[in-house]
Parts: C-alpha cells; structure tokens; sequence
C-alpha cells in the first residue's frame, strides 16, 4: 500500500467542482506547501471534498492521511486542520 502522511501549508483558493452523474459527487483539489518548500497537489473526493471547501482557508496548516496517486498527488482520506494556540505558540488540533 502507499499510505502517505504529510502536513503542510495551504498556499492557494481551493477549487471545488461539482460533478453530475459521476462517481464521485464532489472533488476538490489545492496546493500545500511543506517544510522542505516542496509544493504537493492534494485532491478530495465527496465528504472529504464538502469538508475542505467549508473549513479551509489560505494559509491554514493541515495534516493529511492519504494515497499517492499515479501524478505524485495524494488522495486525501483523512484532513486534520492544526490551529496556533496564541499563548504559547504551539500547535493544536
């Protein structure tokens, strides 16, 4: 299996379709950046996809559980958005 974990930043507007008559109802795909400054292409399908589009915002930082598909992106199957805790600078779920 490739199950990958990664954590990164959101560097781009999340793009967010909507397909008809489809497997997947929803899909949506955007852009983390790691540690490292590689750029990673994230995409999510149906509840995953509904979930991003909703909480997401430019500049969060994200852990994602996922697969690594055949163009070096990776299917998201679990997003977890880490929060700054102001008083001491740590991070949170």
């Amino acid at each position: 299996m490739n199950i990958c974990f990664i954590m990164g930043k959101l560097i781009e507007d999340i793009n967010f379709r909507f397909i008809l008559n489809g497997k997947n109802d929803s899909i949506v795909n955007f852009k983390i950046e790691l540690l490292n400054n590689s750029v990673i292409n994230i995409i999510a399908y149906n509840h995953q996809a509904d979930y991003c589009y909703r909480n997401l915002k430019i500049n969060d930082t994200i852990s994602v559980q996922g697969k690594l598909n055949s163009r070096l992106g990776v299917i998201a199957e679990k997003i977890i958005i880490w929060k700054d805790d102001s008083k001491d600078g740590k991070r949170k779920k």
